[in-house]
């Protein structure tokens, strides 16, 4: 299934996706997608209910604004470093172990929502990453059990602040946090339909211009061990995020490095995961 918000901001409904490529209203089945949802088998429940009222169900029309597929989160875990490509343009080497840093949920927005370029920022930077989307409580999981605890995988564009990520001290979450700098979707694609996570391209273009052009294939750590690892450290709840890492191409590896600025239109896309476009504003607030 391709699971979607619909709806203006805030206030958006759920939805899904049909094969047939029209957006039914499924708010008779469920009220949000949320860590109640995933954890109480509503996957199971939402693909029974579709059998037997996808004829009869509201259809969402088409433009309708798409919000993130998914309610906001517990977290918003980051793995930094994890393409071998994007280590070496970062001048950084292979780490041993996934570096693990946290974004703030209030960073989520829908996949074509405004880039809000925050205040005092000079080197906000794109990054096109595949997120997997967790679908149950999950402890201490092999590498083997991994995959039976994920619900769907989505699309992410990790925006970072490199000057506050990098220049600042502490911890990377200060570059990676701001408003609109987590855009999700345009659809959580179920486990089901993603038969191998580890071979699917991913790409990004700045006004145009393609930038990055990677491939999962290049993961340092795959997603079962990234799963597996974070499990032993926190407990991961359903509709926990994980953002798995970018690949080379970013603004910071460019020389000289390129940041973006008002005006800018980024577009995105993983394969059988959908396409972002965001337009790059300056602050208002």
């Amino acid at each position: 299934m391709k699971l979607i918000k619909f709806g203006t901001q805030g206030s958006e409904k759920p939805g899904v996706l049909l094969s047939n490529g029209t957006s039914i209203d499924v708010s008779a089945c469920t009220p949000d997608f949320n860590e109640a949802f995933f954890e109480s088998g509503g996957l199971h429940r939402l693909s029974s209910w579709i059998e037997n009222h996808a004829t009869t169900a509201p259809v969402v029309p088409p433009g309708t604004r798409l919000g993130s597929p998914i309610a906001r989160p517990s977290k918003i875990i980051c793995i930094g470093l994890n393409y071998r490509d994007h280590a070496a343009e970062s001048g950084m080497a292979e780490p041993s172990e996934p570096v693990v840093f946290f974004k703030a949920t209030t960073a989520i927005v829908g996949p074509d929502d405004d880039l809000v370029i925050p205040r005092n920022s000079e080197k906000t930077d794109w990054e096109v990453e595949l997120a997997v989307v967790i679908g149950r409580v999950t402890r201490h999981v092999t590498t083997a059990e991994a995959p039976a605890c994920i619900a769907g995988y989505v699309l992410h564009n990790d925006y970072s602040e490199r000057a506050w990520q990098l220049e600042r001290g502490g911890q990377w979450v200060k570059g990676k946090s701001a408003d609109t700098f987590a855009p999700l979707g345009p659809w959580l694609v179920t486990a089901d339909e993603v038969p191998d996570a580890g071979k699917l391209r991913l790409w990004l273009t700045v006004n145009g211009r393609k930038f990055q052009d990677g491939n999962t294939s290049n993961l340092i750590f795959d997603v079962p061990f990234i799963v597996s690892y974070l499990s032993q450290f926190m407990t991961l709840l359903p509709g926990d995020v994980i953002s798995t890492g970018t690949p080379a191409g970013v603004g910071l590896g460019q020389k000289p490095p390129l940041y973006l600025k008002p005006g800018d239109v980024i577009e995105l896309g993983i394969d059988g995961l959908g396409t972002q476009r965001q337009t790059a504003l300056a602050s208002s607030y």
